[in-house]
């Protein structure tokens, strides 16, 4: 018989091997590692839910909010801490914010104004005002200042734009009163919405806070806006409140808290966390 040519011969190769590598890769290993995770991490595998009352009501993986239908914290909850994937943990929109910590000034809604969508302009919040005005509703709503750096008393960013005859409180729109009256001997303004302030040389404001009684985590989100975790730190803080809307003991709260808290992962990396649904479920039950 006489022999194929070598380019065919190869290209006959090439065709079997993907065709083995499909049945082996494609096929038997997913069915393999699919059959030995059910079998063996049968939970773990199907997204880790949580159920209470015979329903599933999360992933202990991923944060959800408790709020009401207006968006308002229940009082009677742990609160997550804030998130940036979509409407609020959405697992479709995970993705990173894009701000950093030179985002500082905000972009003024423009009263009459619409968008391209043709709803009323809502402006933008800088990375800055969005911390601030999250610290202010957390510190309202646990009893203690909203106070922190950077940030004025009205919860947005304290940030100036000074020009050579003028100061701008930028983050402040107008007719609020500036959070300083003046800078270096010039007079500050309220800020104009839709006036340009590029040209003017940006200046955040420390001020007098010290350290905020709110903690980092309660008022900036996740990397991928789904952790379901907060610090031990930021669970204390809500425990007199929702001992005392549930009528319990604070320590008996506190108690709930250090039982759902895990430690460093592999005993010394990032920080012990508490998951907010898993305690929640447990203030149900008890």
């Amino acid at each position: 018989m006489e022999r194929l040519p070598s380019w065919l011969r190869l290209h006959l190769a090439a065709i079997r091997a993907v065709a083995v590598l499909t049945v082996l890769l494609g096929l038997i290993y997913p069915l393999v590692t699919t059959g030995v995770a059910q079998a063996l991490f049968n939970g773990n595998a199907n997204g880790s839910i949580v159920q209470a009352g015979g329903k599933e009501v999360g992933s202990a993986l991923i944060g959800q909010s408790f709020t009401d239908a207006d968006g308002n914290p229940v009082r009677k909850y742990f609160q997550s801490r804030p998130s940036a994937a979509g409407a609020g943990y959405d697992p479709l929109s995970t993705s990173a914010g894009n701000l950093g910590p030179e985002d500082v000034v905000d972009t003024l809604p423009v009263p009459g104004a619409k968008d391209e969508k043709g709803n009323p302009d809502a402006g933008k919040q800088s990375l800055l005002t969005q911390v601030c005005a999250r610290s202010k509703a957390v510190g309202e709503l646990e009893g203690v200042s909203g106070a922190r750096p950077y940030c004025t008393p009205d919860g947005v960013g304290a940030v100036l734009k000074v020009f050579p005859d003028r100061a701008v409180s930028v983050n402040q729109a107008c007719p609020a009163a500036p959070f300083v009256a003046t800078y270096q001997g010039l007079k500050v303004e309220c800020g104009k919405p839709g006036e340009d302030y590029a040209a003017g040389r940006t200046v955040p404001v420390r001020g007098d806070a010290g350290t905020p009684a709110v903690p980092a985590d309660a008022v900036t989100a996740s990397g991928s806006g789904l952790d379901p975790h907060i610090s031990v730190a930021y669970a204390e803080l809500q425990a007199p409140r929702v001992a005392r809307e549930r009528g319990l003991a604070v320590e008996r709260v506190r108690a709930l808290i250090d039982e759902h808290t895990t430690g460093r992962a592999v005993g010394f990396m990032g920080e012990p966390g508490v998951n907010v649904l898993e305690l929640n479920l447990a203030l149900d039950r008890s």
